[in-house]
């Protein structure tokens, strides 16, 4: 059976490639690198001329700067982070470049206790972490960059899907979704369907196009050749087209039928024969979950510390407008089920819970009602900014909650839930999340509830550090606030 088609009806014109994204990215990494290392050389050092390390010989800093920087560099080359694969989405790019930094760091160290050099620990403490810091702010800037071009239809590879009805409107349909992912639907091969238009689950009409033996005669034309689903090839088929792509640009993709499964959670136990996939289960507790709540008590104590004269004027203010109590107080619903009152700054008027009843039954959830008139003047400003939050980091100082999670619930919303959404509360609700990144109020119930589940089964500390990261953004662009 043929399976791969003709693309006669396909334009070729060039979209963005992969390499010029990986090309900016590698340079503007030498770039950071060099200024970190030059920024802890003089912040460490200043204009002093002894600049060696004694030890098991003599050795400049300013070449073992150059050391320092190679050695980075081809860390980040040999963690692989340059696929074009982690540009746009996901938190595995900056997962890599953690990994990099962290083992080149560790290399030296231990390189400096075997061979008894004494290197300036200053130097390397601040290096260390400002470099860090500085890959991963660059990468975060980079990334903004290449998905405002995709969602304008550039640096997007043209992807030709082929597979039954079903699994091409299914994949054309996360395609369409997700952007930022770097694909658009260029055309499809349905199987079973002669006819050479095809309508996806959104209405858009892409071509269906006839099938061809020779999938090098695509090269140029597309850029991805994805495999909707395994009712769409044969074994044999797929091995075929695997060898015949060696010698195209053009990367061979198959969907799985695994959804809302994150990588870390994907291990591949290859088989003679039978390359299996094993997908590890979810786990509620154990050293990472130690490892959040450490990261929760630092940086929500520091933000305490750092955010006081905030509390203080947003105080101020609230009760000057009408004299009423400066904090909110409601019941929530944490992980387990277990309740506890959450704390936020007032934003409604002083009678917001006796008015409620004027609100419900009209379909759609108080907290999304986008004019509700209860916000006071103050209480929409402390919205649009996200400020009447702040108070919920005594929540989280407590335990109750935590820096990054789902959005808590009240009980009577949590009664409503269907039986899988109730794995929402495996972990503790968050002060921002995954739907305050996603659109915040723009969200349906339906999307909200989705990126919160997705969390709740893949979440990472590398996840949650762009969460938070992503969150000053949204919260700057309000979008979606209200």
């Amino acid at each position: 059976m043929n399976l791969v088609p003709t693309l006669e009806g396909v334009t070729s014109e060039a979209t963005g490639r992969r390499k010029p994204v990986a090309t900016l990215v590698g340079l503007l990494d030498v770039v950071v690198i060099l200024l970190a290392i030059v920024l802890a050389a003089i912040l460490r050092f200043g204009d002093t001329v002894d600049r060696t390390v004694a030890g098991a010989g003599t050795v400049d800093y300013v070449y073992f700067s150059v050391v320092l920087g190679i050695c980075w560099i081809a860390g980040l080359h040999i963690a692989q982070c340059y696929h074009h694969e982690l540009f746009g989405l996901g938190s595995e790019e900056y997962r890599r470049v953690a990994r990099a930094t962290f083992g080149v760091f560790g290399a030296i160290a231990i390189a400096a206790l075997l061979f008894r050099v004494d290197i300036a620990r200053g130097y390397l403490a601040i290096a260390f972490p400002l470099g860090l810091a500085a890959l991963l702010l660059e990468r975060l800037l980079v990334r903004r960059w290449v998905v405002r071009q995709r969602l304008g239809g550039v640096l997007c590879d043209r992807a030709l899907i082929v597979g039954t009805p079903v699994e091409v409107r299914h994949v054309a349909a996360g395609i369409a979704q997700n952007p930022s992912a770097g694909y658009r639907t260029a055309a499809v091969s349905v199987i079973g369907e002669p006819d050479p238009v095809f309508e996806l689950s959104d209405g858009t009409e892409v071509d269906n196009l006839p099938a061809i033996d020779d999938v090098r005669r695509l090269d140029g034309r597309i850029d991805t050749l994805i495999i909707a689903g395994q009712s769409a090839i044969s074994r044999t088929q797929l091995r075929s087209i695997g060898w015949q792509l060696e010698e195209s640009d053009i990367q061979l993709a198959l969907a799985s039928q695994m959804t809302d499964v994150a990588g870390p959670r994907i291990h591949r136990r290859p088989i003679e024969g039978l390359p299996l996939m094993s997908v590890e289960s979810p786990t509620y507790s154990g050293t990472k979950f130690i490892v959040k709540r450490v990261v929760d008590i630092v940086l929500s104590g520091m933000a305490l510390l750092l955010l006081s004269p905030v509390f203080l004027i947003v105080s101020v203010l609230i009760y000057l407008e009408d004299r009423g109590p400066v904090l909110f107080r409601q019941i929530r619903v944490g992980a387990g089920g277990a309740l506890f009152r959450i704390t936020k700054f007032r934003s409604m008027c002083i009678d917001a819970e006796a008015r409620l009843a004027e609100f419900e039954g009209s379909g759609t959830p108080v907290w999304k009602l986008k004019d509700d008139p209860r916000i006071t003047r103050i209480g929409k400003f402390i919205r649009t900014y996200s400020l009447d939050e702040l108070p919920q980091l005594f929540d989280v100082l407590i335990g109750h909650m935590s820096l990054v999670g789902p959005r808590p619930q009240q009980p009577s919303e949590v009664e409503t839930y269907e039986e899988h959404v109730h794995r929402r509360l495996n972990v503790k609700p968050g002060v921002t999340g995954p739907w305050q990144v996603g659109g915040r109020s723009n969200l349906t119930w339906e999307q909200t509830i989705q990126k919160d589940l997705y969390y709740v089964e893949n979440w990472s500390l590398t996840g949650d550090l762009a969460i938070m990261l992503k969150t000053v953004r949204a919260v700057a662009a309000k979008d979606g606030a209200y």
